[in-house]
């Protein structure tokens, strides 16, 4: 790498003579070499490439993080030849900070895979982890170790975190403690707390972090995972067995989410791409939640590049799905050179003056603000952004500036600090609110789309079905388990040896065909595969069966096997812990799917009827058994004037010999299958019981029962079989069968939580 020395100078010189006349360098490589690692340039050597140092895991570029080319053909800041770029080992801040105890073994640094152990004086309680830690990313495991005792105090010792200093030692009611941090650290989190009257303290535990400190997917997660969960959370409970929560929106409420991403010269290409799909991910996983919110999106650099704009919300001109369209067809362009961050807090200043001026001072009230950015902080145009935000909380607080009282809660401003070099004074104070960190430094932008996905996967949204990821990482059956978390396999050991799909419907309930049973089957030959906390089989209290399922209901009229009803519920004997790998599905005609599908008002069955099945060839899918778990099928459900056609085929069926095709398929069947305009996979004997399911956005609703086909075209071990010209698949419609689900699922009166069924 790099060029002879002799024509470097000569370059350089040729270069300083002509910026007269406004003639553009290129800079050399000379002295960039990174010594255990290696190095990226946006635009080769041309001035405006930002070059950026990359080291191996646990470690971090030393002493600069990037360099930009000048006009004038220089780095800034410039290499030098007498310290070398190097990839330095990363350092965990010092823990003999401790209070009251010591902290072996002591010593001057630490670094990534030390570990530290901590012991109180006598008469002082431990309290946090007695062992840490040092990873990769610059912070110890666990919580801080805190020595404390009983001292009648109305607030617990809050602790000092490693690498700070803490001013105040009282801990009563409205005692203030103030943080700092010691060396090249700097503060995350509250630099003041206060102690309440509750026993609390203000604010988040503070931390120090080194430049080379960041947050993991899974710590960011968790942090704004549980702030965001607050705020799209209303009033109405959605599992009765769940706690309360604290409410930020009122079902009357208005929530305005505005989201800005960063697109100047410092994001390269594919890192606009990934912050893009991350931001699908985010707003998908928001419209998992009860509230719908409004949205104001745009790209910036020095320019504002409106994608959607919050005021086709107010106007009912634009829907979630346009929202989603829109980010996915937009096109980087050429990008500018700089970055004006505070022009993009003035288009959001000014959107939300214009809800104001439209909705009228008053309602105007009822409205949340949450602002999202995307960014690395380093900008150079437009100043301090400051000055907006202070108008725009004065704006939404409606009293004097800096008071916010107690409207607080009505705004948040998060920062996602990303990239090599982060310019974390610039960014921090532009955070606001209540309940949690608002501030996140990650070192990359893919990791964004894990740490938005994570958002839903703990046990705060139990109530909610149908969640899922959208997307595979590994490929494995931990992965498929994400994807399809309802995934059930009914195993049947009793009279006929069989093994069915099922799905979970409730942590007590699974949903499968009433053919996978015979009679005689008892409960206890039955077993359910489901991941359950690491186990693997729950054992089956009850077999229900459809009280009209008959198989032999129509032999006299042609029919040897008569499947219609064909469904049944099994109840555990235990219910299943929801987790991100086992978690309900979603049914018609109940209150959590039309949540689901963002039904606002008394919504009715026909609604969600209306919005599932809305068209003549209807795409559905079902799963099937494939390594390493099980395989989509893609299929079309022929409905109205498509349907007739369709279940005629039900007559080329074997034991059937009636001319009359409704005496085999009642409406109670939704029919798949064949070759017009589609090709559709076609049913295999595994795949009994399944659930026949459409998406909707981040959320799954099973429409049907995987039941009985014309032909058996599956010879191969393999599930994924595309229909032939004549074979057909019927499947249970479950909105023809209400009452039977209704009846069980919907008991009240049972020491299960039921689901809520509508009215109408």
């Amino acid at each position: 790498m790099g060029t002879s020395g002799s024509w470097s100078w000569l370059a350089a010189l040729l270069c300083l003579l002509s910026l007269g006349v406004e003639v553009l360098c290129n800079c050399t490589r000379n002295d960039l070499d990174i010594e255990g690692g290696e190095y990226t340039l946006s635009k080769n050597l041309l001035p405006g490439s930002l070059l950026i140092y990359q080291c191996h895991d646990g470690y971090y570029p030393y002493p600069a993080l990037t360099r930009l080319c000048q006009p004038n053909g220089s780095w800034r800041p410039p290499p030098k030849r007498f310290l070398p770029q190097r990839c330095k080992r990363v350092e965990c801040p010092d823990p003999n900070v401790l209070e009251n105890g010591n902290v072996f073994p002591g010593q001057e640094k630490y670094y990534v895979g030390d570990v530290t152990s901590y012991d109180c004086y006598s008469g002082y309680t431990m309290r946090g982890s007695p062992s840490r830690v040092c990873l990769p990313n610059g912070k110890w495991n666990g919580s801080t170790p805190i020595c404390s005792r009983d001292s009648g105090d109305a607030c617990p010792d809050p602790g000092v975190p490693p690498g700070a200093s803490r001013v105040g030692n009282m801990f009563g009611i409205d005692d203030r403690v103030k943080y700092s941090c010691n060396g090249n650290l700097f503060l995350i989190g509250s630099k003041e707390r206060v102690c309440q009257e509750n026993g609390q303290w203000t604010g988040k535990e503070p931390a120090c972090y080194f430049k080379h400190t960041y947050d993991t997917p899974k710590e960011v997660s968790e942090e704004f995972g549980s702030a965001i969960k607050d705020t799209l959370t209303t009033s109405q409970s959605l599992n009765d067995t769940q706690e309360g929560r604290k409410i930020r929106i009122s079902k009357n409420g208005t929530l305005n989410i505005y989201i800005a991403v960063d697109i100047s010269e410092s994001i390269k290409e594919e890192e606009f791409d990934e912050a893009r799909n991350a931001v699908i991910t985010l707003i998908r996983k928001i419209s998992s939640f009860s509230v719908s919110p409004n949205y104001d999106i745009v790209f910036f650099s020095s320019e504002v590049y409106r994608v959607v704009n919050i005021l086709d919300f107010l106007d009912g001109k634009i829907k979630l799905n346009s929202v989603i369209e829109n980010l996915k067809n937009f096109k980087v362009g050429n990008k500018n050179t700089g970055t004006d961050l505070n022009l993009v807090f003035k288009a959001f200043e000014g959107q939300m003056g214009f809800i104001k001026e439209r909705v009228g001072k008053e309602r105007f009230k009822d409205h949340r603000h949450v602002l999202i950015f995307f960014t690395d902080g380093a900008y150079n145009m437009g100043g301090s952004p400051q000055p907006t935000v202070a108008r725009i909380k004065n704006m939404v607080y409606m009293n004097q500036l800096g008071e916010a009282g107690s409207r607080e809660e009505y705004l948040d401003i998060y920062v996602f600090a990303i990239g090599a070099d982060i310019f974390d004074e610039d960014l921090q104070p532009l955070t606001t609110g209540t309940g949690g960190e608002h501030y996140f430094r990650m070192k990359k932008i893919v990791e964004l789309q894990e740490t938005f996905d994570k958002i839903i996967d703990e046990s705060e949204v139990v109530g909610l079905c149908g969640l899922h990821r959208n997307y595979e990482t590994t490929g494995d059956k931990t992965d498929k388990r994400r994807k399809y978390p309802w995934l059930v396999f009914v195993i049947n050991q009793g009279i006929k040896r069989k093994t069915c799909i099922g799905s979970l419907v409730s942590p007590d309930f699974v949903l499968t065909a009433a053919h996978c049973f015979t009679f005689g089957d008892e409960a206890e030959h039955i077993k359910i595969d489901i991941e359950d906390g690491g186990k693997r089989e729950k054992k089956v209290k009850k077999i229900i069966l459809h009280e009209n399922y008959n198989l032999t209901a129509k032999v006299n009229e042609g029919v040897d096997e008569f499947y219609d009803y064909d469904v049944a519920l099994l109840r555990l004997e235990e219910p299943v812990r929801i987790s991100d790998v086992a978690r309900p599905i979603c049914i018609p005609c109940t209150q959590e799917t039309s949540d689901a599908l963002n039904l606002v008002g008394e919504s009715t069955c026909k609604q969600q009827e209306e919005v599932l099945l809305k068209n003549h060839r209807e795409r559905l899918s079902f799963l099937t058994r494939r390594e390493p778990l099980v395989a989509e099928k893609d299929v079309f459900a022929k409905l109205g004037e498509n349907r007739d056609l369709c279940i005629k085929k039900a007559l080329l069926a074997q034991g059937i010999t009636t001319k009359d095709e409704r005496v085999a398929v009642t409406d109670n069947f939704l029919c798949t299958g064949g070759l017009v305009e589609h090709r559709d996979h076609i049913a295999c004997t595994g795949d009994s019981g399944g659930a026949v399911f459409k998406n909707h956005e981040q959320r799954t609703v099973q429409i049907g029962v995987v039941s009985w086909g014309t032909h058996q075209v599956c010879s191969s071990t393999d599930g994924l079989v595309e229909s032939i010209d004549d074979s057909r698949d019927f499947h249970i419609n479950l909105f023809r069968v209400i009452p039977f689900l209704n009846k069980y699922l919907g008991d009240d009166s049972q020491d299960y939580t039921p689901l809520k069924f509508l009215k109408n």
